[in-house]
């Protein structure tokens, strides 16, 4: 076997033996990877004695990664793939001399690439693979870079597929080929890939789609959806199949809705995936929740609330009985809320019960009941059973009819702390959506103790975080007085390896928080509209939606475009 230049090197410095390096060339041959590394991992040289040793060769200077700090400007000077390619990793810039970090300083080829690339001469240091893949792993994304390699193995051409009809569509799959494709390795790694790469960006749902010559993945990101990969359009059946397997769901089933889980473990954080399948023109769209009880942060403190807004619910969930409403879109944050709240009370002496569609996160202590519509365990009959239950605490998922918004209201006048969520604008017009399901006003005034509205606006990512010049005019359009309008100073994100080049990391809440006091009771049984009842809440300190907004605007938090997104004035 013909022994490398690096390979000679260390032999005659006599820091390993002809044998070792034959061994680890043959371990090379078959697997791939650096003989450096591979010698490393055989525990044949220390990584600290290789780097020196090569720092001493080839005359570089040897550089810990994890004591230097590297600006997101000189990341972008070299993309991904090429990052990936060589191991290589930008360092810093002085001038026209661009500093990079290499486990193997001889390759010249890389050298060469990155002088032709950014235009600057190069100085490099070398560098422990496990360093700089723990860079590459923090600066840059490489997961999407993984996909497409998965991509480029499988062997499929979709070039002369035409798809005439769905009939067609589901006479050419065939259920023992089906079965046989999902479980193939390829598959399976594209399905890994693509969860392991959701979670890791922090997508709260993954859509998958098919069209008639098209094949979608898209991530929900921070409240906004995101095109990630094209896999090819023959994969479809096989992919979306190999998620029903592992949502226990029905393969054969192909014209029919259907929702399972999909449980996972990854490095020590378990994540639920809510799984739904429905049949489209060109085959099944799935769609997952991603249900991450890492990432849930169950501090109220946390949540966005000021400390007026949070003291008025520590109010309302810690009185023995009454009922304390949430609402808000779909997405806008409400179980979240709830859940919450519930960790706030939840104690050994108190029997909370929730009935649910669906259960999102398991807590320890709370009896939880998953919705089953098709046997009539909707939430009306829940809470029927609830009461009969002993309970002190009940959280019902959605009034949505008059029957449950019936029963809630008497338990909260029996005796019990109710908790639910409803889909209104903002907190007064809750009042009268529940008198125009039938509720009786002065029941409404008897029971409801406080209302919460809300929103999710994206948080401006701090690694990109600049000042942004708005005109006064268009400040004092959204709210602000003049003399804030002239004195303010608002922010945006640039864009940056960290939030995806979006300018936006993570989201924050809005809240508007009315109590229901004596004065607004009164207008509740006099028949005001959610105009009046409004005017009321705001002299009496409420904070609405827009004005929530407006402070996180002087907080620096969020941007003029996403409260504008998400209130009205």
């Amino acid at each position: 076997m013909v022994i490398n230049k690096l390979g000679r090197m260390l032999v005659a410095a006599k820091f390993v033996s002809e044998e070792q390096i034959e061994k680890a060339l043959a371990t090379q041959q078959k697997e791939g990877g650096r003989l450096g590394s591979i010698l490393v991992k055989f525990g044949y040289i220390e990584e600290q004695t290789l780097l020196e040793f090569l720092s001493k060769q080839y005359g570089v200077k040897f550089i810990d990664l994890n004591k230097v700090e590297i600006d997101s400007s000189i990341i972008k000077l070299i993309p991904t793939e090429v990052v990936q390619k060589y191991s290589i990793l930008p360092v810093r810039r002085v001038g026209s001399v661009l500093t990079v970090a290499m486990l193997d300083p001889s390759n010249i080829f890389a050298i060469d690439d990155i002088k032709f690339m950014t235009g600057y001469d190069v100085d490099v240091v070398v560098a422990s693979e496990n360093a700089i893949a723990a860079a590459m792993a923090k600066h840059y994304d490489t997961s999407a870079l993984n996909l497409q390699q998965v991509l480029k193995s499988m062997d499929v051409s979709d070039e002369s597929l035409d798809i005439l009809s769905e009939r067609e569509t589901e006479e050419q799959v065939d259920l023992r080929e089906l079965k046989e494709a999902v479980e193939e390795a390829p598959v399976v790694k594209l399905v890994n890939l693509i969860l392991t790469d959701a979670i890791k960006k922090g997508a709260s749902d993954i859509h998958i789609e098919a069209y008639e010559k098209k094949f979608r993945v898209r991530y929900r990101i921070d409240g906004v959806l995101y095109e990630v990969m094209n896999p090819p359009l023959k994969l479809r059946a096989a992919l979306t199949s190999r998620l029903k397997i592992m949502a226990e769901l029905d393969i054969a089933e192909r014209r029919l809705p259907q929702d399972g889980r999909i449980k996972l473990k990854m490095k020590d954080r378990e994540i639920d995936l809510r799984v739904s399948t429905l049949p489209c023109l060109f085959g099944e769209k799935v769609v997952l929740r991603i249900l991450d009880k890492g990432a849930l942060s169950l501090d109220l403190k946390k949540l966005g609330f000021e400390q007026k807004a949070l003291d008025d619910l520590a109010k309302a969930i810690h009185s023995p009985f009454g009922m304390v409403l949430v609402t808000g879109p779909t997405g806008s944050g409400k179980s979240t809320t709830l859940y919450s709240a519930l960790q706030q009370i939840n104690e050994v002496g108190i029997n909370i019960m929730t009935a649910e569609d669906p259960v999102e996160y398991n807590m320890l202590g709370v009896n939880q009941v998953q919705m089953k519509e098709e046997i009539g365990l909707n939430f009306a009959a829940a809470l029927r059973s609830f009461l009969r239950q002993d309970p002190d605490v009940v959280l019902v998922g959605e009034i949505r009819d008059y029957e449950t918004a019936e029963i809630a209201v008497k338990a909260a006048l029996t005796g019990h702390l109710v908790l639910s969520t409803l889909h209104t604008n903002d907190a007064p017009s809750t009042i009268t959506r529940l008198l125009n399901m039938g509720i009786e006003p002065f029941l409404v005034a008897s029971s409801v103790l406080l209302i919460i509205a809300q929103r999710l606006v994206r948080r401006i990512c701090k690694e990109c975080k600049e000042e942004e010049k708005t005109l006064p005019s268009v400040l004092r359009d959204i709210g602000f007085s003049e003399q804030e309008a002239d004195s303010i100073v608002l922010y945006k994100g640039k864009g940056c390896p960290n939030c995806n080049d979006t300018g936006y990391r993570g989201r924050v809440a809005l809240y508007e928080v009315m109590p229901i006091g004596e004065d607004i009771k009164e207008l509740i049984l006099e028949g005001a509209s959610a105009i009046e009842i409004r005017k009321k809440g705001i002299a009496n300190d409420m904070k609405t939606l827009r004005m929530s907004g407006l402070t996180k605007l002087k907080e620096g938090v969020t941007t003029v475009e996403e409260i504008l997104r998400s209130t009205f004035g």
